[in-house]
């Protein structure tokens, strides 16, 4: 088996394991050659790839994929807090280009206008630029479906266990892969990883993604995985899906301790292969593949 294991994010439905590794794989190996890390083989990279539970079945009369969403329809109560949320934390980020919303309550009644509003604003952020709002929309089903739908979690996580052997010293996860990475962790110890990456993830986001996680949190604080000797946790500044860029004080246990990283992803802030790239994240894997000791 890979001794790194990337757990890609959301949207890859369409695609597949061989055409998303066919970008992540040289994207890692030069972040990693970067921060003068080993001069990696493509062997030495796996994905675990779980896009295809996304895509819906082919058949019927009209079917011609995955129905679109429409903007003007009101979203599941869910899907518009956490809209919300991430357009609140947009125009924090970046108040010269994302309006800010006029009430960003998570819970009050959904209203068509302030979600096409919201679309509109989180469209020229660096979140999610070139991106348009059935996108959006698309994402933010895909995270609500993971966190609510039980058998689906399941599969998912079960997709990314495969892909994690006796050799794998570090597990990437980018956005939701972030999430499923560390639930997949916390439900395997038998088969525990050194180290943990996480890149641009949305495990921070208090009710919405924090709250809902398996194992649970207990006062405040979310389960170290087990099996976790490293964790690095690593964003852009401008990230909205990392809305919490600290996941330390949420996961800290004892002396095992996050290490928080911030990167300059540029006009892209979420890109996986932007964050790969990167000294800090080529760094942080580096480190990870030079833990010393036996697998447990």
């Amino acid at each position: 088996m890979a001794a790194i294991v990337i757990v890609h994010g959301i949207g890859k439905q369409y695609l597949g394991p061989h055409t998303v590794h066919a970008s992540v794989s040289p994207a890692l190996r030069d972040g990693v050659r970067l921060a003068g890390g080993p001069a990696l083989d493509d062997e030495d990279i796996a994905t675990a790839f779980y896009g295809h539970l996304f895509r819906p079945p082919g058949g019927g009369r009209v079917t011609k994929g995955e129905p679109l969403p429409d903007p003007r329809d009101p979203p599941d109560p869910y899907e518009r807090d956490l809209l919300l949320v991430w357009w609140t934390e947009a125009a924090r980020l970046e108040p010269e280009r994302v309006p800010a919303p006029p009430d960003a309550r998570p819970g009050k009644a959904p209203t068509p206008f302030t979600v096409q509003r919201a679309l509109y604003a989180l469209t020229r952020s660096r979140f999610l630029a070139r991106a348009g709002d059935r996108f959006l929309l698309g994402v933010l089903r895909q995270v609500r479906r993971y966190l609510t739908e039980p058998d689906l979690r399941a599969r998912i996580q079960e997709a990314v266990a495969a892909a994690v052997g006796p050799d794998t010293r570090v597990l990437v996860g980018h956005s939701l892969g972030s999430v499923i990475a560390y639930e997949t962790l916390a439900a395997q110890p038998a088969t525990p990883v050194p180290s943990l990456v996480t890149i641009g993830s949305p495990l921070g986001i208090p009710h919405l993604v924090f709250d809902r996680l398996t194992p649970p949190p207990a006062q405040g604080r979310g389960q170290w995985p087990a099996g976790v000797d490293h964790w690095t946790n690593l964003c852009d500044r401008r990230d909205v899906v990392a809305l919490t860029k600290r996941l330390g004080p949420l996961f800290d246990a004892g002396e095992r301790r996050i290490r928080d990283v911030l990167v300059d992803n540029g006009w892209q802030a979420h890109a996986l292969e932007h964050h790969l790239t990167a000294a800090e994240t080529g760094a942080a894997v580096t480190a990870g593949l030079a833990v010393p000791g036996e697998r447990r």
